[in-house]
Parts: C-alpha cells; structure tokens; sequence
C-alpha cells in the first residue's frame, strides 16, 4: 500500500527531526520511504499569536508499506512521541514532530480514530506544495482535481518557500 504523510516540525533542530521521523517511518517492519519531497519553510497557520513567530519546516514522504492504514496510524504516534512530540489541548502547539497519513493507496476511512484523506490538505498550501513535488499528478479520493491543479488554484500565502537546508 502507498501511504503520503506530511511532516512538520517548529522545535530544536527541525531539519534534524524530520531526517529522525523518516528514518523513523522508513525502519517500520514491512515498509520503506519511496519518495520525498523538498523541505519547505513554511509560515504557520492557526496558531496562538506567541508561536507566529516560530517556522515550520515541512516535508512529505512516500511510504510504501504492508501495514494497514490503522496500525501506521499507531505506529506514527508512537514515532511522535519517541521523538519528543508532547500532545497538549492546542492542536496548533508548537511541536517537535507532526506526522500526518495524507493518503492510502485510494481508500477512504472516516472513523473517530482516523480521517483518510487528511480532511484539510487540500487548503493548506505548506502540504500541497510538497505533495506537488512527489505526486503532482495524484487525485485524492473524493477530488476531481490532481494535486498540481490544487496548488495552482491556492492563494500564494500563506508563505510556503523551499528551505536552504534539505535532507
């Protein structure tokens, strides 16, 4: 099964935690990344006016996998929480690692445990713009539109640049 997840950090060395989360995700029993995308400094979105100024980078990984979607979803928090990842009541916290299941394979789950796909990736330029980079020709279940033509109808804010620093 081919899973996208995207990967945001604002805490410590963010380069370093993103480069530890795919490792992380690319050591999973009966998985491996089979693409990523280029590191984005993005702008953030939604949170408390004392994190604006704190930049995430961004990132997308490819995993190809044998696990089902659920039990990646388990795996991916145990991966946020062996790196540092503390869950608090802001949802927009600053964090050391987000991990979030964008896509699997074409199926679609809404349950109380899980959303596929991720319900507001398509409004969120700091996924779709690295989401382009890897599978820019790639419909999301429910869509009519292919990645590419989601990012092109986004407004250009807020800022989604590429980063000096790549892993």
């Amino acid at each position: 099964m081919e899973i996208g997840l995207c990967l945001g950090t604002n805490l410590g060395d963010r380069l370093a935690n993103l480069q530890a989360a795919g490792e992380a995700l690319d050591a999973l029993e009966g998985g491996r990344v089979i693409a990523r995308s280029r590191v984005y400094e993005t702008e953030p979105v939604d949170v408390a006016k004392e994190h604006r100024n704190r930049p995430f980078l961004n990132a997308v990984l490819v995993l190809e996998t044998s696990l089902d979607v659920y039990r990646l979803s388990r795996e991916v928090h145990v991966i946020e929480q062996q790196l540092g990842r503390v869950r608090t009541g802001d949802r927009n916290a600053p964090r050391v690692i987000d991990i979030d299941i964008l896509y699997a394979n074409g199926i679609e789950v809404d349950s109380d445990e899980l959303a596929v796909p991720h319900p507001q990736w398509a409004q969120r330029r700091f996924v779709v713009q690295p989401l382009a980079d890897v599978r820019p020709d790639f419909v999301m279940p429910g869509q009519s539109r292919t990645v590419r033509e989601v990012l092109m109808s986004l407004p250009t804010g807020p800022r989604v640049v590429p980063s000096r620093r790549q892993w």
